[in-house]
């Protein structure tokens, strides 16, 4: 449970990085209240801080879930990097791509709508997902080469790397619904779950030259 605001208000901000304060706040109080409890007079009330602190940083509300939707993204592609390296092979890659993918929505839910609330208002994803090679995205698109996608097969190479990300995002909406419980028991939990429906998908189970 999250810590009350008087409680908040007593935890004097002391370290010299307040906008990484301020982000970790913001993201405490929307996962434990959502967004429409998240403000910037709460946000420092939640840090520590004086009410005008956040506005050395964030001119508004829209800025600070800007940031926060930033900080989402970089999380999710930690768990994106760190399950690639725990897999191995390309091909067991690319299922573990997926799962990390849900996993990940559903531990953080409130942090999630924001990261594609924030992309719908501006109809488009972050520029970093398709610039960085380092991305989420990049890093799917990069396992499907490493799995057999022909990497100078642009169009094709992009509609791949689109439909795994469609299939992910539609599992993280999907997977929580009461109907898949039975399966998910017989599975033996809902990663093995997550992963055998990754596994039914062709993006998924194998390279595209196969």
């Amino acid at each position: 449970m999250r810590e009350t605001a008087s409680a908040a208000e007593a935890r004097p901000y002391h370290h010299g990085d307040l906008r990484r304060a301020l982000i970790d706040a913001a993201q405490r109080i929307l996962e434990a209240e959502g967004p429409t409890a998240l403000s910037l007079r709460a946000v420092a009330r939640e840090a520590g801080v004086s009410p005008a602190a956040p506005y050395h940083h964030f001119k508004d509300k829209g800025e600070l879930l800007d940031a926060v939707a930033d900080e989402g993204w970089r999380l999710l592609n930690e768990a994106m990097k760190a399950a690639r390296e725990k897999a191995g092979s390309p091909r067991a890659a690319m299922p573990a791509l997926g799962v990390a993918y849900v996993c990940f929505a559903r531990e953080h839910p409130a942090l999630y709508r924001v990261m594609y609330k924030r992309s719908r208002d501006k109809e488009a994803l972050p520029e970093h997902l398709h610039d960085d090679d380092d991305s989420a995205y990049c890093r799917t698109r990069d396992t499907l080469i490493e799995a057999g996608a022909d990497p100078n097969d642009a169009i094709g190479l992009e509609l791949a790397t689109i439909a795994a990300w469609c299939a992910a995002h539609g599992l993280a909406e999907l997977g929580g619904f009461r109907q898949f419980e039975p399966l998910k028991d017989a599975l033996g939990g809902e990663d093995a779950f997550f992963r055998g429906v990754f596994e039914h998908m062709g993006v998924f189970a194998k390279g595209l030259n196969d």
